[in-house]
């Protein structure tokens, strides 16, 4: 998805308060023309000069990566994704936003080799200059990656492991949701409500991302709620943001036979998160924790045999620098050469019903590090390492073992190199 940080979302609208105007300034990452339409509430991109005028915007941003497995000595080189983004503003009051994304490069009838979807298509009403409503396939506020995953705006290759496993981002969702900021602190909120999720769809060892419906025929007898604060002072930003919702989407009769409870929030999972972020001089840290709890894994064990856990977590913290923050050179002023390193530690089976069985391999911790350098603000190339370290295999799931495959290993290293783009 195209996204940026204006008061921390893609969608926030044009602050009053002048405090955090000055304030959200500092977190704002480049923008391409499209990220300045979502952002733009009061003051639409595709107004401006031309008030009431209609305007069309295309863009879209990509990115494509080699990795070395250094245990099974394999590497690979894949076409991640390519985005194309569309939108349209009517009027200075209501405009549409889509993304079509491509993922793996090409897809292949009768095999899983990538996916085409689209990652948003929803109408945004602005109310006024700090608020706002949008209804359709978007993004819900959770994290720091889902509303802001262009490659030119993180570090690494590869996206942060725990907002992919745990929380998990892209997640999108359909339904309505509303945002704002306030006129007198330096605060800004959501609230939405969406789709739930499909615990049927639940596998061993991805959380909750097979759960998603996407868009793509969601249950409307289950739904959830989503909910955001984020708060600015100086050169920190702070958000916690909470999901709450039903997991079974089945009629009351087939929820029955499977000794399921049923209804809106019929087996509800929950997931709470925080995080922070700070800039200032080339510096830049983040941090995030999040946990999510599923209190009837149980129930959902022995209707459906996918050994999901009761509770999962995860976190990470990064430090960077930019190294030419200082360059006396003009033409170095215009680049980015930062070095960074990042810690995640995640477990998707932290704690699991009577009836699950632990697997080790999903206890991990990361160990990342490497250079990300923007030769001009749309363009990045990056190199990473990482050092991985989980928990024993449990030989309880191994199913129909291979005498001939290679012995599990705790640990592994990956080298990661990778470019990246947006317009």
């Amino acid at each position: 998805m195209l996204k940026k940080l204006l008061l921390g979302g893609v969608l926030s609208g044009l602050p009053l308060f002048l405090f955090a105007q000055q304030t959200e300034q500092k977190h704002q990452p480049h923008q391409t023309p499209a990220q300045q339409m979502i952002s733009g509430t009061g003051e639409d991109l595709l107004t401006s000069g031309n008030a009431g005028e209609a305007r069309t915007v295309i863009s879209g941003y990509g990115d494509l990566s080699y990795q070395r497995d250094f245990n099974f000595k394999t590497s690979t080189l894949n076409l991640n994704r390519a985005v194309l983004f569309v939108g349209h503003q009517f009027n200075n009051k209501i405009a549409f936003f889509s993304e079509l994304e491509v993922e793996n490069a090409k897809v292949e009838g009768g095999k899983l080799q990538g996916e085409i979807g689209m990652e948003q298509a929803y109408l945004k009403f602005s109310l006024n200059p700090r608020q706002y409503l949008v209804a359709g396939l978007f993004l819900p506020r959770i994290g720091l990656l889902n509303e802001n995953h262009l490659p030119i705006n993180f570090n690494g290759v590869e996206r942060p492991l725990v907002e992919q496993l745990v929380i998990p981002a892209t997640w999108r969702e359909i339904g309505i949701g509303f945002y704002g900021q306030m006129s007198t602190l330096p605060l800004a909120y959501s609230v939405a409500i969406m789709n739930g999720l499909k615990s049927a769809e639940f596998t061993h060892g991805n959380g909750l991302a097979d759960g998603r419906a996407e868009g793509q025929m969601a249950s409307g007898n289950n739904l959830a709620l989503n909910a955001s604060l984020q708060y600015f002072i100086s050169d920190w930003k702070f958000q916690v943001s909470g999901y709450a919702g039903g997991t079974v989407g089945l009629s009351p009769l087939q929820a029955d036979s499977l000794q399921l409870p049923s209804g809106m929030f019929g087996a509800p999972v929950y997931l709470g998160e925080a995080d922070l972020q700070y800039m200032k001089s080339g510096f830049s840290a983040k941090a995030l924790g999040t946990v999510v709890s599923y209190p009837d894994a149980g129930s959902i064990n022995k209707a459906y045999a996918s050994n999901v856990p009761k509770t999962m977590y995860g976190a990470y913290a990064e430090l960077g620098y930019n190294l030419f923050e200082t360059a006396k050179s003009d033409r170095l002023k215009t680049q980015q050469l930062i070095v960074f390193a990042r810690y995640e530690r995640l477990n998707l089976n932290a704690r699991i019903p009577a009836n699950g069985i632990t697997d080790g391999t999903e206890d991990q911790s990361h160990l990342i590090a490497g250079l990300s350098y923007l030769p001009i603000p749309n363009v990045v190339i990056k190199a990473d390492a990482r050092l991985m370290h989980t928990g024993p295999q449990n030989p309880a799931l191994i199913i129909n073992p291979n005498p001939a495959a290679q012995p599990y290993q705790q640990n592994n290293a990956f080298l990661n190199l990778g470019i990246g783009y947006s317009f």
